[in-house]
């Protein structure tokens, strides 16, 4: 039996984005990878994120906000980020870790525009869903990514 993959979902704050890749990784995919989240700087776990993720079924309310620099001597196979300012600062890591980019709307932003709670929540939940199809691409959308 293969290893599992390493993967670190990376974004700005770890807060919601990665956070839900994360939960999403473990919740359908815990068989085949082996993975963390962290961010750029730690903005705290969004509380939205954690709602309309229990919704789905995927608890991430023990997770914590987590700084690239817990990481910096971990391997990775593979760093995904999730967000394009992640993407644009995103460090060399150790070790040969391919990365990669699958940036996804931001949802505290979307959700600005709106007063509504629901349609709140519907930035997320629509963020949520969007990050689910993608965990279940993988790994294979990842070697395909590489030629692999």
């Amino acid at each position: 039996m293969s290893e599992k993959l390493k993967i670190l979902f990376l974004c700005t704050g770890n807060s919601c984005r990665s956070q839900m890749a994360e939960g999403w990784a473990r919740h359908l995919k815990a068989n085949l990878i082996d993975v963390c989240s962290a961010g750029i700087e730690t903005h705290g776990l969004n509380p939205h994120a954690v709602t309309v993720m229990a919704e789905a079924g995927v608890d991430i309310s023990h997770h914590r906000s987590r700084h690239l620099d817990e990481f910096k001597h971990s391997r990775f196979d593979y760093v995904i980020t999730v967000c394009g300012h992640a993407h644009e600062t995103c460090p060399w890591f150790p070790g040969g870790s391919r990365v990669i980019h699958a940036g996804f709307d931001d949802p505290p932003k979307m959700a600005k525009n709106h007063d509504d709670p629901e349609k709140k929540l519907d930035c997320y939940r629509k963020v949520r869903d969007e990050i689910k199809d993608y965990i279940l691409t993988l790994p294979d959308s990842l070697t395909h990514s590489f030629g692999l």
